[in-house]
């Protein structure tokens, strides 16, 4: 699951603290608003991110990485470390 295009990039911007969706997307060139929202999806069946839907007007919603999610941090760290050192800049 952490290993599927486009999940590590959006782990790392869930790193950053809780997010909107747009901002999320708007991090990320080139992925779409629905493989972002697929990965959203699974990532919040399996227990790495909480969605929470704030009453406002327009609705707010927010994401956030729960305790299982904050654990992959080393991980996800250590991928983007290599992924700079390695891949080229595009």
């Amino acid at each position: 699951m952490v290993g599927r295009r486009w999940a590590g990039v959006i782990l790392r911007e869930l790193l950053r603290g809780t997010t909107r969706f747009r901002q999320i997307g708007d991090a990320i060139p080139g992925i779409t608003d629905k493989l972002l929202s697929e990965r959203l999806k699974r990532f919040e069946s399996e227990g790495i991110v909480e969605r929470s839907v704030i009453p406002t007007t327009p609705v707010t919603i927010e994401y956030r990485l729960t305790e299982k999610g904050r654990a992959l941090e080393a991980a996800v760290r250590e991928l983007s470390a290599w992924a700079e050192t390695w891949l080229p800049a595009r």
